[in-house]
């Protein structure tokens, strides 16, 4: 059988020109981040990656089994894993630990690990398409996240506890003040966000968060994550001398990540607004930033602090986004500062 194709109008070689332009200008993205990451990792202000030095170790510690992960079912399918572990202190408190966008639960690691060997109790998941927990079919949108912590906090039923959330997952902390007030009031003892923004946050820079999403979310992004230089696409995460450990799991999880998962937590991200939600906070707030973050940069988090009664900003000089991998020490401190009230 043979078909005739119709002759190309001229409105149709616009769109095709338009699509190449496109598809120019997301491997114009990708190499300007990757010939960023190495120009900000030659300078000599900012220094290049280190090696580990052992206060910096990923994993659970010399010796430490990985611990087992349960599965919490929410009501629209998605299956999420959970970490409860217990703590044994005298004076344990409980830390529930929601992670970025894009990664998992072992970010949090190293600072959950310094939490457990001062007997605090910590409870870490996969966000909901990350990790090894499923996507469900609620919408990815910032009340979804809300509704997942709140999924987790009564699985685990804990209370008095004390919410630290990684950029996503400090969207997630406050989408819980803002859209389920009630279950935030019962639950929490205070607060620490951590590298994150309560409005909105273009990924895409000025591209439209659409096509944003779609690059993100584009196959050629993952193949170029994979790739042997593929790490220098996410050093621009980091400050100053990250260790080169850190830079490459962050790769290596954002790969990873479902690319659908990926494109449309961008486009909830782009119009976010939780200001309204955060300023009915009343536990005692701190809020960290890296002073060389650029995702979400400084002026975000003084936003935040300006909003929420009483909070108090720490910044961490030369440190970039990834702050509970850049300096997990300074994190854990600021966490066991709120246990202690």
């Amino acid at each position: 059988m043979t078909t005739n194709l119709p002759s190309e109008s001229s409105g149709d070689r616009t769109k095709r020109r338009s699509r190449g332009r496109r598809v120019l200008l997301s491997g114009g993205l990708l190499a300007a981040g990757a010939a960023a990451g190495i120009a900000r990792q030659r300078r000599a202000a900012r220094g290049g990656e280190t090696p580990d030095d052992g206060r910096h170790g990923l994993g659970w510690g010399q010796g430490v089994a990985r611990p087992d992960h349960h599965i919490v079912r929410t009501p629209d399918g998605a299956e999420l894993a959970v970490w409860d572990l217990p703590g044994d202190g005298p004076d344990a408190s409980v830390v529930v630990l929601p992670h970025c966008w894009g990664c998992s639960h072992e970010v949090w690691i190293p600072v959950a690990r310094r939490l457990r060997e001062q007997g605090h109790r910590v409870v870490l998941y996969d966000q909901r398409g990350h990790g090894i927990s499923t996507r469900g079919t609620a919408p990815l949108a910032i009340d979804t996240l809300a509704h997942d912590l709140e999924a987790v906090l009564e699985a685990t039923d804990v209370r008095d506890v004390v919410l630290a959330g990684h950029s996503m997952g400090g969207f997630t902390v406050m989408s819980l003040a803002t859209h389920r007030p009630e279950v935030f009031q019962e639950r929490a003892k205070a607060v620490v966000l951590v590298a994150t923004a309560a409005t909105a946050v273009r990924l895409g820079g000025p591209a439209s968060p659409e096509f944003a999403a779609r690059v993100i979310s584009s196959p050629f992004t993952t193949r170029a994550l994979k790739s042997r230089n593929g790490r220098f696409l996410v050093r621009s995460s980091f400050g100053a001398q990250p260790v080169r450990a850190h830079v490459e799991l962050t790769r290596d999880i954002f790969a990873s990540c479902d690319p659908s998962v990926r494109g449309d937590f961008v486009l909830a991200f782009s119009t976010m607004d939780l200001l309204g939600g955060i300023a009915t906070i009343e536990v005692p707030t701190t809020v960290m930033v890296g002073s060389r973050d650029t995702l979400t940069v400084p002026k975000k988090a003084d936003q935040m602090v300006a909003t929420i009664r009483g909070s108090r900003l720490v910044t961490l000089k030369s440190k970039g986004h990834m702050l509970p991998l850049e300096d997990p020490d300074a994190v854990t401190d600021e966490i066991v500062r709120a246990v202690k009230g």
